[in-house]
C-alpha cells in the first residue's frame, strides 16, 4: 500500500492505494466521486477522461500514485463556484447533448479543455474537439452543436460570425 496525496476539484485528499490502483478507481472507491464513469477499460472510449493540470486524461490508463502532486479535475469541479452549472454543461443541457449520459463526463472534461485552447472554433473543430470520445446513443451533433454554444456561452461569440452562422445553416 502507499500512501498518495490526491489534489482533486482544489480539496486534498489522503489515502492509501495499491501501487497498482488506477486514478479512475481512486476516484471513484476512495475519494468517492462517481461521476467519473468507465467504460471500455482500455482507454478508447473516453468516458474516463479527467483533466491532469489541465490536460485531458484517460484515468483508467493512469495510476493514482502518479497524480500526486498535480491537480485533477472531475466532471464534479466543472461547475462554477456558485454551484450553478459551468458553461459546457450548460451547453449540453441547452443542446440536448446528452442521452443516457454515460458518456457525458468526459466529453465535458474534454470539451473544456479543447475549448480553452481553442475558445472559438469551427463546427469542423468541434467535431474534431469531440472525435476521441465515444457515444453510443446519440449522432453526435447535438454534442458538436453543444460545443459552439458553450464557446458562446464563454463569451467567443460564435453565433455572431459570418462563418459560424453558415455553417450553423447547413448542419
Amino acid at each position: 500500500m502507499h500512501h498518495v496525496r490526491l489534489s482533486v476539484n482544489g480539496a486534498t485528499y489522503d489515502i492509501e492505494v495499491p501501487a497498482r490502483r488506477l486514478l479512475s478507481d481512486a476516484v471513484r472507491q476512495d475519494i468517492g466521486l462517481t461521476g467519473t464513469h468507465v467504460g471500455c477499460e482500455h482507454g478508447v472510449c473516453g468516458a474516463c477522461t479527467v483533466l491532469v493540470d489541465g490536460v485531458p486524461m484517460r484515468s483508467c490508463l493512469m495510476f493514482a500514485v502518479s497524480a500526486e502532486g498535480q491537480e485533477v479535475t472531475t466532471v464534479e469541479g466543472l461547475g462554477d463556484a456558485d454551484g450553478s452549472l459551468g458553461a459546457v454543461q450548460q451547453a449540453f443541457k441547452d443542446c440536448h447533448g446528452l442521452q443516457c449520459g454515460f458518456c457525458t463526463p468526459g466529453f465535458l472534461t474534454t470539451i473544456t479543455a479543447c475549448l480553452r485552447d481553442n475558445p472559438d472554433p469551427t463546427r469542423e473543430e468541434a467535431s474534431e474537439m469531440v472525435a476521441g470520445n465515444l457515444c453510443r446513443c446519440t449522432g453526435y451533433q447535438n454534442i458538436v452543436s453543444a460545443v459552439l454554444r458553450a464557446a458562446e456561452l464563454q463569451g467567443a461569440g460564435c453565433a455572431t460570425k459570418p462563418e459560424h452562422a453558415a455553417q450553423e445553416a447547413q448542419a
